[in-house]
């Protein structure tokens, strides 16, 4: 069975890409963050990410960057916090266009990383999957990207790989947040 993971960033992902690899599955890395500003952060994840797929030989897809379009999901939810309904509406519109994406393609199945770094909250991540999956059609899979040895693991790749590691998730309210 052929599936899209959906991935936010090199570090988060890493692990997972490599993990999956190594078992042969059939998947693609589809790079779906509209969130992330300024541009130039989002060029250095998108570039990172394209690199680790290309190590390990999985297809790598680059999905429109349309911020505009973010701004307008999340409008009024701003001053919300980190793990807030801003991350749930953000989610949600992520997940839903790559399954959106995904069905296009004839293809059933999608997974993400999105819930993967510690500042995010696992449940919202699928929550959010789980009511996209419901809209389209597609099916989400959850994937364990933090348990079982997978943190140490994801931790030993950025180094050996010097992968950039980011310090927030990509939007400019979470930025504050985490560089203050």
């Amino acid at each position: 069975m052929k599936f899209l993971l959906l991935s936010c960033c090199a570090p988060c992902s890493c692990a997972v890409i490599k993990t999956l690899a190594e078992k042969a599955e059939d998947f693609e890395v589809v790079f779906y963050n509209p969130n992330v500003v300024p541009l130039s952060e989002y060029k250095k994840r998108c570039n990172e990410n394209r690199r680790i797929c290309e190590v390990y030989d999985i297809p790598f897809i680059e999905l429109e960057y349309d911020h505009e379009k973010w701004n307008k999901q999340i409008a009024g939810l701003e001053q919300e916090p980190e793990r807030g309904r801003r991350c749930e509406v953000c989610f949600y519109m992520r997940l839903k266009n790559v399954m959106e994406y995904a069905k296009m393609r004839g293809i059933t199945h999608v997974a993400s990383v999105l819930g993967v770094s510690r500042y995010k909250d696992l449940a919202q991540v699928n929550r959010a999957a789980y009511k996209a999956a419901d809209e389209t059609g597609v099916k989400y899979l959850e994937i364990e990207g933090r348990k079982g040895g997978m943190q140490e693991l994801r931790c030993h790749l950025i180094k050996d790989f010097d992968l950039y590691n980011q310090r927030y998730c990509g939007c400019q309210f979470s930025m504050s947040e985490k560089t203050q």
